[in-house]
């Protein structure tokens, strides 16, 4: 089945090239159908490029997805045009009284910053507490991971004393878990962040489960069921060269490790990610599909 995404979204014409089924908007208001509401809270600076890389692994279900995006609701992205947000993006306070099937809260270029001087800390941790009345299931990824266990579990993040770039093999802890269901024992994920969040730190008694780790860069993904969360502190989304792109960004401060051939940034990376990242995002699909109140004004209630 087809992602539902608004008709002018320039994600649309990407995702129709690489063959993902998109389904218009007339087309999705005819079918007889409940299709899962999910909500992207895009926090990255460059939203076009991060709203894409969701919907293409959101695109590869066989589930019709309803896609909507949200934002801060004061804050003004200074990297995407002012255009596409008001036509594209709701803000959250537009939104604090509907109900979602899903919500995908995305990384934040704020990783060396403490959590309150975030400028739109309070709201964000306001859409966390709403995500527990208001939304079925939640997942998080990168900053957004790391900010949804200091708010709910008190586990604060620490800075690195460089850049953990790359492509690094991570154990598959819990292979039975539904969120792991088809990966195998290890598999490739691509890391970009300044901080991490150690397993040490983890607060015991409290059901977190730390379901995949690297030797290298420590955690992944930490299941997170008292408050129907997955947290992903990495990047199983990324496009094959959107390492690459960072590290043009930055003028080649540091070299992503395992990612260019041979260590050489002339040489183009393969991608040996992708069918890891369909693989995880189908399986928290499936479990909202599996678990989500067929009304859905009872999310929420039970």
């Amino acid at each position: 089945m087809p992602i539902r995404i608004a008709d002018t979204l320039p994600a649309r014409a990407t995702l129709e090239a690489e063959g993902v089924i998109v389904m218009a908007e007339t087309e999705a208001a005819r079918q007889d159908i409940r299709p899962l509401r999910i909500a992207l809270l895009n926090l990255m600076p460059d939203k076009i490029t991060t709203e894409t890389q969701i919907a293409r692994v959101l695109g590869a279900t066989p589930l019709q997805i309803e896609f909507e995006l949200l934002r801060i609701s004061d804050h003004v992205s200074r990297n995407t045009a002012a255009g596409h947000i008001a036509e594209f993006y709701r803000p959250w306070s537009e939104v604090q009284d509907e109900k979602f099937d899903g919500l995908i809260v995305t990384g934040a270029p704020v990783e060396t910053m403490a959590y309150t001087d975030v400028t739109y800390w309070d709201e964000m941790t306001r859409i966390l507490d709403w995500s527990q009345t208001h939304v079925h299931r939640v997942l998080t990824l990168c900053w957004g991971a790391m900010a949804a266990l200091y708010h709910f579990h008190g586990v604060d993040k620490h800075g690195l004393p460089a850049k953990a770039s790359g492509v690094f093999p991570h154990s598959n802890l819990v292979p039975a878990s539904p969120w792991l269901r088809g990966l195998p024992d290890r598999f490739d994920v691509p890391v970009s962040r300044w901080s991490e969040v150690r397993a040490a730190d983890l607060p015991a008694g409290r059901g977190l489960t730390v379901l995949a780790h690297s030797d290298e860069v420590g955690l992944c993904l930490v299941d997170d069921p008292a408050h129907h969360a997955l947290h992903m502190l990495n990047h199983l989304e990324y496009d094959t060269l959107t390492l690459a792109h960072e590290f043009s960004r930055d003028e080649g401060a540091y070299v992503p490790r395992h990612y260019f051939p041979g260590d050489d940034p002339a040489a183009r990376p393969f991608n040996t990610w992708r069918g890891n990242g369909h693989i995880l995002f189908g399986n928290w699909i499936n479990e909202v599909y599996q678990t989500t109140p067929f009304d859905r004004a009872e999310i929420g209630t039970r």
